[in-house]
């Protein structure tokens, strides 16, 4: 039942990281992430009260708030890279940071992987390498290739996301949807605060607003799926699985953008959802 949480995570984040990066192409970048942020919380306002679940210990509050502050910064990481760069190299690096983190931290916590796990740790580093490089004859300017500054944002995105990952999996199975729905009254007013002082708009441009709104809707079904996913199965099972969400992501850059990789970032690709299976299956 985790592993299929797990994949219903991948699929809903996938979906969620393309508008959200389809909207960023269109207006600015952290506008797009408030608007995120607002939608999800008005989710949350539904789904708490649906849910039933009884109101929480302060300790799971706060652990919820400390998750989406990092999950906000991973997000707006993600939608930053996937503006610069295109979507079917940003997002795979971002999916092995997000899976490598929470293993490392298990292992810090004295879990033992197996061998194969291992090996897909392993395998999945090398992948990031063949993801980021660029073919011989082809710059950095070419759409395909991504720059370093945009590579840096996707591997910020990537720890930050497998830091959600660690801290939503410590709340209480009794808390339900709470920690959420703190971790947006937490994460919320603080982005407005930053965005007014540093002079950023708030509100995207009225094109982007759609695919903004339907990013929100679909990160708040991911985290309610991943919460369900870590309280029914080991967090080192699950995030790897969950971080299988490139797939989908790729998958609609392809048909909806025409998005073309480089053999060598396919061959990258392809390693890096073999190492996270790896990964899970270990």
């Amino acid at each position: 039942m985790a592993v299929f949480l797990g994949l219903a995570v991948a699929a809903t984040y996938g979906a969620g990281d393309f508008f959200g990066g389809l909207a960023t192409k269109r207006t600015t970048t952290w506008a797009v992430v408030v608007v995120v942020q607002v939608v999800g919380l008005v989710a949350l306002l539904v789904l708490v009260p649906l849910d039933g679940a009884p109101f929480p210990a302060s300790r799971d509050l706060w652990l919820g708030a400390a998750a989406s502050l990092a999950g906000t910064a991973g997000v707006g990481f993600l939608y930053l890279g996937l503006a610069r760069g295109p979507m079917g190299v940003v997002a795979p690096i971002t999916a092995v940071g997000a899976a490598l983190l929470p293993v490392t931290w298990g292992l810090l916590q004295g879990e033992r992987p197996s061998a194969v796990a291992l090996a897909g740790v392993v395998l999945a580093l090398v992948a990031v390498v063949f993801i980021a490089r660029h073919p011989p004859g082809h710059g950095p300017d070419e759409p395909d290739a991504a720059a370093t500054s945009t590579l840096v944002t996707a591997v910020a995105s990537g720890a930050c996301f497998g830091t959600f990952f660690i801290v939503i999996s410590h709340t209480d199975d009794g808390s339900g949807f709470w920690p959420l729905l703190s971790g947006r009254a937490a994460s919320i007013p603080l982005l407005v605060i930053v965005l007014a002082l540093a002079r950023q708009p708030l509100v995207p441009a009225r094109a982007s607003l759609g695919s903004a709104a339907l990013a929100g809707f679909l990160d708040v079904a991911a985290n309610s799926l991943l919460i369900l996913a870590v309280r029914e199965g080991l967090l080192a099972l699950v995030s790897p699985v969950a971080s299988l969400y490139p797939a989908t992501t790729v998958l609609l850059a392809r048909v909806v953008l025409d998005e073309r990789l480089h053999r060598l970032q396919i061959g990258g690709l392809v390693a890096a959802l073999v190492g996270v299976l790896l990964i899970a299956g270990g």
